[in-house]
């Protein structure tokens, strides 16, 4: 079907609510490599490469919010974030989706960071928002120790 005229979608920004933003924008620049593009009394938005996020302090949303974010290497970020101090919450793992890892921001939103799939390689286990560990098994899966 084709896409009526001025119908057509731009790029996606998706906004993070955070309790203090001087805080989450410290936070994105400083340990996550983001640039400060503009900042209000009350929102910012950060970039790094094509990927932009607004910051909404006390606003527009829930904290805990969850993005994926396609990377050129997930491995490489995921050294350069294992020395910038931020918060890891799982290394990269290779899944039939995307090779990718999770990172977490101040106030429990989580970004994930997801490259090519590795070729030839198992598939790992997946971390979930509780923080339990989900394994594949038979072509589905199971949560870890059940």
């Amino acid at each position: 079907m084709p896409e009526p005229t001025g119908a057509e979608f731009g790029g996606v920004n998706p906004i993070f609510r955070v309790e203090r933003l001087e805080a989450s924008i410290e936070y994105y620049v400083s340990r996550l490599g983001f640039k400060l593009l503009w900042k209000g009394p009350y929102v910012g938005c950060v970039a790094r490469g094509n990927c932009h996020l607004f910051l909404s302090e006390g606003d527009q949303g829930h904290k805990g919010a969850w993005v994926w974010v396609g990377v050129g290497d997930a491995a490489a970020v995921y050294e350069e974030y294992r020395t910038s101090g931020a918060k890891l919450r799982h290394p990269p793992t290779n899944y039939e989706w995307a090779y990718e890892m999770q990172v977490e921001d101040p106030d429990g939103n989580v970004l994930r960071l997801g490259s090519e799939p590795l070729e030839d390689e198992p598939y790992g286990e997946w971390f979930d928002m509780y923080g339990r560990r989900w394994i594949p098994e038979n072509g589905g899966w199971k949560l870890a120790g059940e």
